[in-house]
Order: C-alpha cells, then structure tokens, then sequence
C-alpha cells in the first residue's frame, strides 16, 4: 500500500475548485490574478515531509546527487532537501545530499511546446556512477521528463528515481516516470510555489489556480 502512495501520491478530483481566496494571505497585486487556493502552503509542506521519508527509506546508505529541475523546481527542491537532511540527523541515518541545478524550458504561455531546451551546461558527466534523484515541480504529459531522462541516463548513474511534486492527470500523461508523487491533479494550469506563468507569480506560497485575467496580463 505504501509503495502504491509513492506512484500514485494524493489524488485531486476534477471537480475540485479550490479554497476561497478570502480564508488566507496572499500577495495582494495579484488579487484578481488567482481564482482560487487550489493546494495550500502547508498542506504542500506535510506532503513533501512525507516524500521525503519515502525517499531516505529507498536510498538507504547511498548518497543523493539531486537534479533540480529550474526554474519551477527549485522551492521542491529546497524544501524536500532539508527534511531529508532533518529526517536524517534526527535518524540517525544521514545522507550526504549534493544539488545541481539544470534548466529547462517547455512552456510558452499556459502551453506545453513539443520541444525541449536544456537552458545552460549540457554536460552531465559528474553523474556518472552516482545516486541521483530528479525533482521536479510538475509532470504534465511527460514528454519532457523522457527526454531529460534519456539525456542523463547517456552519462551512466548507478541509478536515477523522480521525484515530482505536481503530476497532471490526463490521457497524454505517462505516470509510470515519476517515483515519487506529491499530488495527482486535474489538467488545471496552477501557479505559486515557484510554478509560474511566463515569470510571475512564482512568489506565492501556495499552489493556486490562475484566472482569465492573470493569463490576458501576464501573455507575452
């Protein structure tokens, strides 16, 4: 059951909208920008707390080189890394955890592009014979994930797990690439929690859904 969770991670319905902007705080410029809460701040940091825990279980005494996917990953990132850290000191089981960072970019405004550009070095190659762990801030049709994939396995790690905060569930949505899920949601363009819409929003805590018009004054 518990190895179930970690594929599968929290499922949200589609029918769910949200929590009403008036129950939290929240930058106020973007008040008419954000429609809803969709996922909030804490419950985002009880799920990754979680991950976590899963993640120390599997990788045991081997130390994690973790890939931060940027921009979108990198709040995941940092969080995820310092319950591990937390996990382990209070274990007894510590791992030694190193973060690189690669970028990528597969979106132009609310849509996926078909190709995938690796932002910056190319050059993998102190993957090589290590542990490594993907985070990601969100999966969608996973096109993006197989190449990135394929593009790190070419440098030969001695193994390689995703972890994905956010995976979109859709027909296109290949689920089998992620090895540990936050949330499973509707295919719903979300914003906050460094997940942004060309730059902006990344500076809200929670997970939201983003309005008509935040999408018309954000489009580039």
């Amino acid at each position: 059951m518990e190895d179930a969770m970690r594929k599968t991670g929290i499922v949200i319905k589609d029918e769910w909208l949200g929590h009403s902007l008036d129950l939290f705080t929240y930058p106020e410029h973007y008040q008419e920008d954000i429609e809803s809460v969709y996922i909030p701040h804490g419950v985002i940091m009880n799920r990754v707390e979680r991950l976590a825990h899963y993640i120390m279980d599997d990788f045991q005494e081997s130390n994690i080189m973790v890939l931060c996917v940027l921009k979108g990953g990198y709040k995941f990132c940092a969080d995820l890394v310092e319950f591990i850290k937390v996990l382990g000191r209070n274990s007894g089981k510590y791992l030694e955890t190193r973060v690189e960072f690669i970028r990528l970019k597969s979106y132009q405004n609310d849509q996926s592009t078909e190709e995938l550009h690796i932002i910056g070095s190319r050059d993998l190659s102190f993957l090589r014979g290590k542990s490594v762990l993907i985070v990601e801030a969100i999966v969608d049709t996973g096109k993006t994930m197989k190449a990135l994939l394929k593009h790190v396995e070419a440098y030969e790690p001695k193994m390689v797990k995703v972890a994905g905060l956010l995976v979109k569930r859709s027909p296109n949505t290949d689920e089998s690439l992620t090895d540990y899920v936050g949330f499973v949601i509707p295919n719903r363009f979300v914003v906050g929690y460094a997940l942004d819409y060309n730059e902006y929003f990344r500076d809200l805590n929670h997970i939201c859904v983003i309005s008509k018009t935040g999408k018309m004054k954000y489009k580039i």
